[in-house]
């Protein structure tokens, strides 16, 4: 609902205009760290980027250190000075996606370019640019004051472009060097409308494949047509058990695990801006996905999905091949929300194959929980606070998005709030070529999370 807007205290004045003042040394700082490679999935500058932000915390004014797992490290950051206070965990991640396909950047990924009021670059919205911005918040307080006004922990993952296939792991083992009151992520895009944005929560997901192999070798389609079992025709009819043309999952049990949503998350849904048409109309849509009557933020937030992400068998190239194949594949995603697990939907997804197609085989691939916040947390209260004095304006705020994130460590291994906060605005293109951030979301960004160090540690 509507509410009178904070107004910021002298000491987080004096940190804003510390912020103005010191903007382009920030914006030549940010470049220098963009510029470094840490694409995850090759092993390219990972160690050294992690390396160079362990300098980084520390010269900020932070204990710092690499912690090593059996992948990529985590670099971690600590301010522990304010006994009673209380502590904030700033995730985010330090690498980036691949800069592929090259040939599609206006300039080199890893020559950050300013263009027009933004700065182009692999990792500048995905998420350097964004965790960056928390990092010179910190420094902007202790410049100005000498000390924060909370205790602070800063949690930077390796891995997170290719998974997070061990920060469960990392999280449950050091439970005591990330014990804090709620954490908050910044990553992501913000809305459309370039409103400020703060989410509670966010879906999960799961992936598995199927394999069909029926003949030794492809055959004639003429010749053995209608002797051979076609294995493209198999894995079609199994997929068309697991979900009607009436966008219903029929992949029994999938939903009993489903927590449904609340009276504020369905308030908190109405108020979002949506200009429906609008959005059709960007992506080139003639209508939505079946169901029709379901709503546009609902079908997002409040259910999961079963998605092909491709189809492989037979013949696909030019002219006409008649050709009955020997083997075919498919590929899906299932996007899990409260309270829904992966390993609870594939086993229910290995039961409905072997019950409709026994003959194909079923191949679990990883998973991610989904991760929820009560829309009435007092936490929330605290970074709507902060957003509202960076920005002079309410945000807007989303109960679930339809995306991932590893949310759920914090959630439910460490037992805490965890909010995320996009600074990038919405058409970062994030994971795509010319991959940008507008310079007003980065200088915005720091001002927010300033004001969220400042709310943490305001008197309760």
């Amino acid at each position: 609902m509507p509410h009178d807007l904070p107004s910021p205290s002298a000491r987080l004045l004096a940190v804003f205009d510390h912020i103005t003042e010191h903007k382009e040394g920030f914006l030549r700082r940010l470049i220098d760290y963009v510029r470094h490679p840490s694409i995850s999935a090759h092993n390219i500058g990972i160690t050294e980027v992690a390396a160079l932000l362990v300098g980084m915390l520390k010269e900020i004014g932070l204990d710092a250190e690499t912690v090593p797992t059996s992948g990529h490290p985590m670099v971690l950051g600590r301010w522990e000075k304010k006994p009673g206070a209380r502590t904030i965990l700033l995730y985010g991640h330090y690498d980036v996606q691949p800069p592929d396909p090259l040939e599609l950047w206006l300039s080199p990924p890893f020559e950050p370019t300013i263009r027009e009021g933004r700065i182009y670059a692999r990792g500048i919205g995905d998420n350097k640019g964004q965790h960056f911005a928390q990092l010179l918040a910190i420094e902007s307080h202790l410049k100005v004051h000498g000390e924060l006004p909370c205790n602070v922990i800063v949690l930077l993952e390796g891995e997170e472009e290719i998974g997070s296939p061990r920060i469960a792991d990392f999280v449950a083992n050091h439970r005591e060097k990330l014990k804090a009151d709620f954490v908050v992520t910044a990553d992501g895009p913000m809305h459309p409308s370039g409103r400020p944005t703060m989410t509670y929560g966010v879906r999960g997901m799961t992936s598995f494949e199927l394999r069909a192999k029926h003949a030794s070798r492809d055959v004639h389609s003429g010749n053995l047509g209608g002797v051979v079992p076609n294995p493209i025709w198999t894995l079609v009819h199994l997929l068309s058990t697991m979900k009607t043309p009436a966008g219903e999952i029929t992949i029994e049990g999938l939903h009993d695990a489903i927590v449904p949503p609340s009276e504020l998350d369905r308030a908190a849904v109405a108020r979002l801006p949506l200009d429906l048409d609008d959005a059709k109309a960007k992506l080139g849509l003639a209508r939505l996905d079946a169901p029709a009557e379901r709503g546009y933020y609902e079908r997002l937030m409040f259910h999961p999905t079963l998605t092909i992400n491709g189809f492989h068998g037979g013949y696909g190239g030019p002219g006409t091949k008649t050709v009955l194949p020997c083997e075919a594949s498919v590929k899906c995603d299932i996007r899990l929300v409260e309270a829904m697990t992966p390993d609870d939907v594939l086993a229910k997804v290995e039961a409905h194959v072997r019950k409709h197609a026994p003959e194909v085989e079923f191949i679990p691939r990883g998973g991610m929980l989904p991760s929820r916040v009560p829309m009435d947390s007092p936490y929330g209260a605290i970074v709507r606070s902060a957003i509202e004095l960076a920005h002079g304006v309410s945000p807007i705020e989303y109960p679930c998005t339809g995306g991932s994130l590893p949310d759920y460590v914090f959630t439910k291994i460490l037992g805490v709030p965890a909010f995320v906060v996009p600074y990038a605005n919405s058409d970062e293109a994030n994971h795509a070529p010319n991959e940008n951030m507008k310079l007003e979301c980065f200088y915005n960004g720091i001002r927010t999370g300033a004001a969220l160090l400042d709310r943490v540690g305001a008197p309760s």
